[in-house]
């Protein structure tokens, strides 16, 4: 896809990482007692030192926190010329670091070993799906639009060292998510001139038919013939028409459910007439993040070949004033047939996002989620980190739970009944927002709710905060798309495979 760099190949390592012929050798610190303590797997590392590495590293002014990098010259003690210690930051209560802190450190390594040919890393001893992940997603580089390209390349090829028996397979998963991290960050990265529904849909197509996913997309004539008048009304102000996409894995021979993704894609977001403030409207090429992950989670799905089959309903449109915008006051004809007024032009992601709930929901899934950049309420509430995650109650903390599990912050928020009322309309069957300036984020999941079929397990991931970083990178987060909530879409799907 355009905007890919060549990804940083991973491999497991062979022999001692003391002796590996390579440019750099990575080991973790941890924080310890006034000095950094090495993390398990450098073993041979640092007996080559005679056991006094953690000391050389204090030196050097190493304390073992959370996405601290200090590098030193090994001077022949090893065969690596450059030995780069990573922090992973406090132990847990059994003494280890967490999946998250090796992702972490893993990413931070990454960047440091920018330009780097070839390195080993002893992290894969701690966990290797976590240190792929962070290696493949910390070296991740947007260079498309850059006349001079960007500095150093990436590192070109990571040697993991582990004792995993099933490593290869291991690896084969951490990379298969990693690129579906890159593929959305990709597309979050691409600016809106170039990413308009048309070529969403049709980049999409294309990498969705290359990993044998069947694929429907539905233009403007066809969306408005069939009753979509959500999706339509949104992206009736932009000469750019809007699409919808399906994208259909089946699951293998015998499936164990049916999930049913949908993600909200928005390719860029003035407001329309209800038109946003400048300041920070830039950052509105990141409004079809959600579909960018469900795009991708379905194809990772595919690539695989979960046991579970797999349908994603993606909305896309751009949300312009002009002269055929749509505008406050008018009432909007959904798909399956409610009506909604219009109040705020600046909420619609919420009505693109209920036509594809109510089709999504035509296909009898066992369990539905829906993502969107869909509130700036969510980043009042949780941050910029922590996803909001509303649903029906059982599923809806399932969901937050994997997020944490798999390092993708989510917090279970409430749905109260009381809010239903505020969204009542004096024309239509209710209004897109609420007069007041409560609980945004809890109004935009009553919202929704209206529209998901009766007695059907679903969750509602506001990530309007999480899927985009504007800041100094960390850890395995670099400045863009971020890709969240891709793992956390793979985890629940992971985990209905296994539980169904």
């Amino acid at each position: 896809m355009k905007g890919r760099d060549v990804s940083t190949e991973l491999n497991i390592a062979s022999g001692s990482p003391a002796t590996s012929e390579a440019d750099a050798v990575v080991v973790g610190t941890l924080s310890g007692e006034g000095a950094p303590v090495l993390a398990p797997g450098a073993e041979e590392i640092d007996a080559a030192f005679d056991g006094g590495l953690a000391a050389l590293l204090a030196v050097a002014g190493a304390t073992g926190k959370a996405d601290e990098v200090v590098k030193i010259p090994t001077r022949g003690t090893v065969a690596a010329p450059l030995l780069v210690a990573v922090g992973l930051g406090k132990p847990g209560a059994d003494g280890a670091p967490g999946a998250e802190q090796v992702r972490r450190a893993s990413g931070s390594a990454a960047r440091a070993l920018s330009g780097t040919g070839h390195a080993v890393s002893t992290l894969g001893r701690i966990d290797l799906a976590a240190a792929g992940e962070g290696m493949l997603l910390g070296s991740y580089t947007f260079t498309e639009y850059r006349s001079n390209g960007n500095g150093k390349a990436p590192v070109a090829r990571v040697d993991l060292v582990s004792d995993d028996a099933d490593a290869e397979a291991v690896l084969r998963t951490a990379v298969a998510v990693g690129t579906a991290v890159r593929t959305a960050r990709d597309f979050v990265n691409t600016p809106p001139n170039d990413l308009f529904p048309a070529v969403f849909a049709d980049r999409a197509k294309a990498l969705a038919e290359a990993a044998g996913i069947t694929v429907e997309v539905l233009d403007d004539t066809a969306l408005a013939e069939a009753g979509f008048g959500g999706v339509v009304g949104v992206g009736q102000g932009s000469s750019r028409k809007p699409r919808l996409v399906r994208l259909s894995y089946a699951g293998g021979a015998t499936p164990r459910a049916k999930v049913a993704l949908v993600g909200k894609g928005i390719t860029f977001d003035t407001g329309g007439i209800s038109i946003k403030p400048a300041a920070g409207m830039d950052a509105m090429t990141s409004d079809m993040s959600g579909a960018a992950a469900v795009i991708a989670t379905t194809i990772l799905a595919a690539t695989l070949e979960l046991p579970v089959a797999v349908t994603a309903t993606v909305p896309m449109a751009e949300n312009m004033p002009s002269d055929t915008a749509y505008r406050p006051g008018d009432v909007l004809r959904m798909y399956g047939g409610k009506t909604v007024e219009v109040l705020n032009t600046d909420a619609e992601g919420r009505l693109i996002l209920a036509d594809a709930i109510v089709r999504a929901g035509e296909d009898a899934p066992d369990y539905l989620i829906e993502t969107s950049t869909l509130t700036g309420a969510q980043q009042v509430a949780l941050g910029l980190r922590t996803m909001g995650v509303m649903g029906s109650d059982e599923f809806r903390d399932r969901v937050a739970d994997l997020a944490r599990e798999s390092g993708e912050d989510g917090w279970a928020m409430p749905l109260p009944e009381h809010m239903r009322a505020e969204l009542d309309s004096r024309v239509a069957d209710l209004a897109n927002v609420t007069g007041a300036r409560w609980g945004g984020m809890l109004v935009a999941g009553t919202f929704l709710r209206e529209f998901v079929p009766e007695g059907l397990p679903w969750a509602h991931l506001d990530i309007a905060g999480p899927a985009f970083h504007s800041g100094a990178p960390y850890g395995y987060t670099t400045k863009g798309g971020t890709g969240v909530p891709i793992r956390t879409l793979f985890a629940v799907l992971r985990d209905i495979a296994a539980n169904g």
